[in-house]
């Protein structure tokens, strides 16, 4: 039974950063992909950054440069979001999902394409 758990995040001033972390057990996969994503209130939760066995990462576009996903290099148990450079259109719930991948991570970073999920974690970020 895999659970995933997020910490960290809360709040912080644009421009500034916060940090997350999911920690995974109960998975068996070999292969598999880890990604972050963002639910802010009345929006879709969209996909912000993922990771394959192989520790290649991906991101979307609003978060290139200032976001950067990576995973303990030890048991890889757990994934980690470091933010920088917050803006207030980053806050949201953000939420560590997993799914089998035997060919990499899903070309598209849709909720549907990952099956486990965290309950996430608030990040607010204040002007």
């Amino acid at each position: 039974h895999v659970q995933l758990v997020e910490s960290g995040g809360g709040s912080a001033l644009a421009g500034g950063s916060l940090k997350l972390s999911c920690a995974a057990s109960g998975s068996s996969f070999t292969t598999y992909c880890m990604a972050w994503f963002r639910q802010a209130p009345g929006k879709e939760r969209e996909g912000v950054a993922d990771i394959n066995t192989y520790g290649a990462p991906s991101y979307a576009d609003s978060v290139k440069g200032r976001f950067t996903i990576s995973k303990e290099k030890a048991a890889e148990t757990t994934l980690y979001l470091p933010m920088h450079s917050l803006k207030p259109e980053d806050a949201g719930m953000y939420y560590c999902a997993e799914t089998t991948a035997i060919y990499g991570c899903p070309a598209e970073r849709r909720p549907a394409n990952f099956k486990y999920w965290g309950r996430g974690n608030q990040v607010t970020v204040s002007s």
